[in-house]
């Protein structure tokens, strides 16, 4: 479980992140321009001074993160949401090198302009390790709790927890949804597919 301190840390890294990258500023040098399409060195301010990151405290951030999400929303709506199930850096780099990408790089939505910068709302999904389930069996996963992944061949569909609640989808509906974004079948999880759920711990501003 994530303090409330460091959650605040990872939302503000990743505002800071997207405003550098659609700006073109690195927001912690001051100006000094970085491409936040690559990854960026990021680092959380230290002894509790603020600086352009805003007032985020100097806390140890969480290293076992599986994967993990940033989604990006305007006027309630999705502005974009990309992820890895697989962090290679620490979470604060990765949670920053996700949000710069989702601002620019989902290829369903047009990159985030200047000017919607300041109605953009941020929720940061920290992801557990996979399991392999049936999901036939009722207690496989929970509804508002599990994220699933289903797999089949070189085809991979992922959907987070949240996107259940949100949709007020039943079991399978989720199974079905989550084959379809894996360009599979709706009913692929009763053939041959693969099929895995996670934990998420989800937080947003």
């Amino acid at each position: 479980m994530f303090t409330d301190a460091e959650k605040r840390a990872l939302l503000e890294i990743a505002r800071a992140a997207v405003i550098a990258q659609v700006t073109g500023r690195l927001a912690s040098d001051h100006g000094r321009s970085q491409d936040w399409g690559q990854t960026p060195a990021v680092r959380l301010p230290t002894g509790g001074q603020r600086d352009d990151w805003g007032q985020t405290p100097d806390v140890p951030l969480h290293t076992g993160a599986s994967g993990a999400f940033v989604t990006l929303k305007r006027n309630g709506e999705l502005r974009g949401c990309l992820g890895t199930l697989e962090c290679r850096r620490p979470l604060e780099e990765e949670v920053a090198r996700l949000a710069a990408s989702t601002s620019h790089q989902d290829p369903r939505f047009e990159p985030v302009r200047s000017w919607e910068l300041a109605d953009l709302h941020f929720e940061v999904s920290v992801l557990g390790p996979l399991e392999a389930i049936d999901p036939r069996a009722l207690d496989a996963f929970v509804i508002g709790r599990h994220g699933l992944v289903v797999e089949q061949g070189s085809r991979r569909g992922l959907l987070l927890p949240q996107v259940a609640t949100e949709w007020k989808w039943n079991r399978e509906e989720f199974l079905a949804h989550t084959c379809r974004k894996a360009g599979l079948p709706g009913d692929a999880w009763q053939r041959a597919a693969s099929v895995y759920r996670f934990d998420a711990e989800v937080f947003g501003d």
